[in-house]
C-alpha cells in the first residue's frame, strides 16, 4: 500500500487527495493504538491498586495507584523535549515510529509483571518505571502526529483534519473499555480480577505490530522535506523554542490553552469514571458501559468542533468550553449523584454524617510507603466513612476528646488505637465497624448503588454533556497549537505546552481531586481543582493568545 500524499516540497494547500486521506487515517489509527495502551492503566486503576499496592491501606492504595497512573503523565513533557527535538531535526515519520515501539513494549510488559504478593516492593517500582516509559513515548507521539497531519492538510481545513487526531484519545479509551468488558465477560469477574486483567495489556503486542506496519507505509511530511531541502531546518530546536521570543508563546499556550483543555478532558472522562465507581459505588461494568455510551455519542463532536473552528476560529470554541465547564461542574456532578445513586443523596440530606473530633488529631490520610499508622479516633472514623463512600463533615470538639460519629440522630464513639495490643485493637475495630454499619444502614446509606435505581438514560445524558465539553476544548486544540509556531521548531514548540498541560495539569487531576475529597469528606470538593484551572485558562487565553485559523503555516 502506498500512502504517498505529495511530492517533496509541495505545500499543504489545494484539494485534499486520496493520498492525504490515507496519511490522516494511518496517523490516526496508530495514535488510537498508542492511547489504548496508555489508558488501559487508567481504566483498570482499582484492580492495579489491589495487584501492586496491596501493602498499604485501601484508601492510600487507590490514591497511590492514581499517582502511578499520573507518573506516566509527569514525564510526558520530557518526552516532548527529547522526541520533539529529534522530530524537528531528523523528521516526523521516524520519530513517531520509535515512540510507538516504546509504548507497545512497555504496555506488554505490564501484562507479565508479577504482583506485589509475588515480588514485594519491586512490583510497584517496576510498574512505575514502565508507566514512565509510556509517558516518555506519548510525549513524543502526539506532537508528531498532529504536526504530521496538519502539514499535509489543505489550507482552511486544518481544524477539520487535525480533529481526527483529536478523536484518537477518546477512541483509544473507548477501545480499552471494550476490550476490558469483553475479557471480563468471557473469563468472569473473579478470574478477571485475579489474572484476566493482564490480557488487554498482552494484546497490545498485536496492536504494536499493526501500528508499526501502518506507519512504515508513510512518507515524510512535505513541509519538512521542503524545509530540509532548502537548508532551513533548525539546528537547535530546544533553544529556539524556549530560550527566545518564542518562549513567551509557549508559556501562553500552556496557561492560556492546554492547561484548561487538559482538566476539562480528564474531569469529563476519567474523573467522571472514578466518581461513579469510587464515590457513588456503581459497579465497574455498569460504569464502563455508561461511559462507553457517552463516548460513542460524543466522539463525532471532536470533528464537528474542529470543522467549526475552521470557520469561526479555534480560540472562541476552546475558551467557551473552559468557561461553560467551570460554571456547570457542580450541578452536573450533583445531578450524577442524584441519578446514579440517589440513596446517597437522600441519606446525606436526611441523615448527614458528621465527625466531631479534636482537629489536631485529624490527619491527611495518604501514606505512599505504608509505614504510618493512623490510630487516632478521628482518623479511624474518617477512614471508615471514606471506605464506605459516605460524604461527611468534621466539627471541632474539645482537645483530647474521643471522636464521635453522628449519622442523623444516631451517635457512636470511635476509639483511640494508640498503644492497644492486637487483640484489643481487633475487638475495638469489630465493635466500631458493626455499630457504624448499623447506623449507616439505618440512615439509608447503601453499600453499593442499587442497579434498579440507576437512571441510566439521565446518567448517559450527563456524561455526554461532560464529553461534549471535552470535544469543545480538545477538537480545535491541535490546529491552534500547530498554527502558533513556525515549521522549523513546530514539533518541539507545540509538544511541550501540550504535554505539560495534559501531563501535569490534567494527568494529576484524579489524584489531586480524590486527595481533596479524602481530606475534607466532601465528595464534590475535588471539582475545585479543574474549575480553578479552567477559569485561569479562560482569562489568560482570552486576553493574551491570538486567533490563528487563517495563518500560513508554510512559513
Amino acid at each position: 500500500m502506498s500512502t504517498t500524499s505529495a511530492t517533496a516540497g509541495a505545500p499543504p494547500a489545494g484539494t485534499l487527495t486520496q493520498g492525504h486521506r490515507k496519511v490522516i487515517l494511518a496517523s490516526s489509527l496508530g495514535t488510537v493504538f498508542e492511547w489504548y495502551d496508555f489508558y488501559l492503566y487508567g481504566s483498570l486503576a482499582a484492580i492495579i491498586a489491589m495487584q501492586f499496592f496491596s501493602g498499604v491501606n485501601e484508601t492510600t492504595g487507590f490514591i497511590f495507584a492514581l499517582l502511578a497512573f499520573a507518573a506516566g503523565f509527569a514525564v510526558r513533557p520530557f518526552g516532548a523535549i527529547v522526541f520533539g527535538r529529534i522530530g524537528d531535526m531528523i523528521g516526523r515519520k521516524y520519530t513517531f515510529l520509535v515512540t510507538i515501539v516504546i509504548m507497545g513494549i512497555s504496555t506488554f510488559l505490564v501484562g507479565v509483571l508479577p504482583s506485589y504478593a509475588s515480588i514485594g516492593i519491586a512490583a510497584p517500582v517496576i510498574l512505575i518505571i514502565l508507566r514512565m516509559l509510556q509517558g516518555l513515548a506519548l510525549g513524543g507521539e502526539y506532537g508528531g502526529a498532529a504536526t504530521y497531519v496538519a502539514e499535509h492538510a489543505p489550507n482552511g481545513k486544518r481544524g477539520l483534519y487535525t480533529s481526527f487526531i483529536q478523536t484518537t484519545a477518546t477512541v483509544g479509551l473507548l477501545l480499552s473499555l471494550v476490550v476490558i468488558l469483553s475479557v471480563r465477560t468471557i473469563v468472569g469477574t473473579e478470574a478477571f480480577n485475579e489474572w484476566g486483567w493482564r490480557i488487554p495489556f498482552l494484546l497490545s503486542i498485536v496492536l504494536l505490530g499493526i501500528s508499526v506496519w501502518i506507519r512504515m507505509q508513510l512518507n515524510e511530511s512535505p513541509l519538512f522535506q521542503q524545509m530540509k531541502a532548502e537548508g532551513k531546518a533548525s539546528k537547535a530546536p530546544i533553544t529556539e523554542s524556549f530560550f527566545s521570543r518564542n518562549g513567551r508563546t509557549v508559556l501562553l499556550a500552556l496557561l492560556g490553552a492546554t492547561a484548561g483543555q487538559a482538566v476539562v478532558w480528564y474531569a469529563g472522562q476519567f474523573y467522571a469514571m472514578y466518581f461513579l465507581t469510587q464515590s457513588l459505588k456503581v459497579d465497574a461494568t455498569t460504569t464502563w458501559l455508561l461511559i462507553g455510551a457517552a463516548l460513542l455519542i460524543g466522539t463525532p463532536f471532536f470533528v464537528f468542533f474542529g470543522w467549526l473552528s475552521d470557520r469561526i476560529g479555534r480560540k472562541k470554541i476552546v475558551m467557551a468550553g473552559c468557561l461553560i465547564a467551570a460554571l456547570t461542574y457542580f450541578p452536573l456532578f450533583k445531578a450524577l449523584t442524584h441519578y446514579a445513586n440517589p440513596a446517597i443523596a437522600e441519606a446525606s440530606a436526611s441523615a448527614p454524617a458528621v465527625v466531631t473530633a479534636d482537629p489536631d488529631t485529624c490527619s491527611f490520610q495518604f501514606d505512599p510507603v505504608g509505614k504510618k499508622q493512623f490510630t487516632s479516633s478521628c482518623d479511624i472514623a474518617a477512614a471508615a466513612l471514606a471506605k464506605a463512600g459516605v460524604p461527611y463533615s468534621v466539627e471541632a470538639s474539645p482537645v483530647g476528646s474521643v471522636a464521635q460519629v453522628s449519622i442523623g440522630a444516631q451517635s457512636l464513639s470511635s476509639y483511640e488505637a494508640t498503644g492497644l495490643d492486637a487483640t484489643t485493637a481487633a475487638e475495638q475495630a469489630t465493635r466500631f465497624g458493626g455499630e457504624l454499619k448499623s447506623a449507616l444502614t439505618a440512615g439509608g446509606y447503601p453499600d453499593a448503588a442499587d442497579p434498579a435505581r440507576i437512571n441510566k438514560p439521565m446518567v448517559v445524558l450527563i456524561l455526554t454533556i461532560l464529553v461534549l465539553y471535552v470535544t469543545m476544548v480538545y477538537g480545535p486544540i491541535a490546529a491552534w497549537l500547530v498554527e502558533l509556531f513556525p515549521t522549523r521548531i513546530r514539533y518541539t514548540s507545540m509538544s511541550l505546552p501540550y504535554h505539560i498541560g495534559n501531563g501535569w495539569f490534567g494527568g494529576f487531576l484524579p489524584t489531586i481531586s480524590f486527595a481533596l475529597v479524602a481530606a475534607t469528606g466532601n465528595m464534590y470538593y475535588g471539582l475545585w481543582y479543574p474549575i480553578v484551572i479552567a477559569l485561569m485558562t479562560f482569562v489568560i487565553g482570552t486576553l493574551f493568545l491570538r486567533e490563528t485559523k487563517d495563518v500560513d503555516i508554510t512559513k
